[in-house]
This record gives structure tokens, sequence and C-alpha cells, in this order.
């Protein structure tokens, strides 16, 4: 499934995409803050595209004048989410590449994520978290409507090998509907 906002593609990942991955995810300043390592060459990008990026309802987020990835955005079934998420609630998950941070792409592909979400697999209500001192991932998720939930503390970060605080923030489909019509 490929979907298209007012600036962007969101599509499935592809194998063709690992260099462009590597290209951002090398950058100590993306990866860390979101709890996974930086990665280490175009080879251990692919290896994520076919292992992690390849998930269910995990997208690529691209640029719709190139259609080049430069970042990801993906909705956590409750089984997987990293808090307490009933049947009918998802988790969604995103960055994007250092080059493109403050235009607003991020917070664009999460809202067509949530009418996604909410339209199309009638989820009620969608859960996002951010670690302690991801001020960028916080804006993001108060621009769309997330309301703060609570905070989870030594929590542990298994990719990274460390233990973390972590903020959710919470949004149902009712709040998504009456935010939509302001």
């Amino acid at each position: 499934m490929t979907f298209t906002t007012e600036r962007l593609i969101l599509r499935p990942w592809e194998e063709a995409d690992a260099e462009s991955l590597y290209e951002y995810a090398r950058d100590p300043r993306v990866g860390p803050i979101a709890g996974w390592p930086v990665h280490t060459s175009v080879e251990n990008s692919l290896e994520i595209i076919k292992n992690v990026l390849s998930a269910p309802e995990t997208y690529a987020v691209c640029l719709k004048s190139d259609n080049k990835a430069i970042g990801s955005i993906g909705l956590i079934p409750p089984m997987q989410s990293h808090t307490e998420a009933a049947e009918d609630e998802v988790e969604i998950g995103y960055w994007i590449g250092v080059p493109f941070w403050g235009n607003g792409y991020i917070p664009e592909a999460v809202r067509e994520m949530q009418r996604h979400a909410f339209e199309d697999l009638e989820y009620n209500a969608m859960w996002c978290g951010y670690y302690d001192g991801n001020e960028k991932s916080k804006r993001c998720q108060e621009k769309c409507g997330f309301k703060y939930h609570h905070t989870e503390k030594d929590k542990p970060c298994d990719l990274m090998g460390d233990v973390r605080t972590e903020h959710f923030t919470y949004l149902t489909k009712e709040q998504w509907i009456s935010d939509e019509q302001i």
C-alpha cells in the first residue's frame, strides 16, 4: 500500500533503498535518541530493510519530487507495542534524516498514518512514545494532537543496551475526529 500527501509518498521499503537508508541512519543524531544504533554500512541498512522495515504497516517516507527514502514511519500492533496497548489500539513510530528536520514532513506523515489507522484499519486509539531528551519527537506529537498520558522509568532499551525514561502520548479516534473538524 502506498499513501500520498501534499509533499510526500509513504511506500513500502525496498532493498534498493539501502543506500539512502544508510545515508541518513548512519548519523548519530537520528537512531540513538529513537532507541536504535547508527547503521554501520549499506549492507547493515539492507539487513534492517529485510528484517525490520519489511514489517507490515511500515513505510519509507519519501519526497514526491524524487521518491527517495528520507525517513520511516510505521504502525506497531498492540502485541508489539512499547506500552500496554489494548487490541483496538496501535502505536506509531517514526524518524527522518537530519537534513529534513524542521520542514514538517513527519507531522504530515503522522497525520496520514492517523487517518489510515482510524479510517482504514478501524483502530480506536493511537499511542506514541519518546525518550527523555527527544524534544523534536515530543513537539511532533503535540502538533499531531497527541496528549501526554504517562511516563515509564527505568525501561530497558534493548537495541542500545541501556535503560531510559520513556514518555507516552495518546490520541483517541474521537479526539482525532474532533481535531480534524477544527
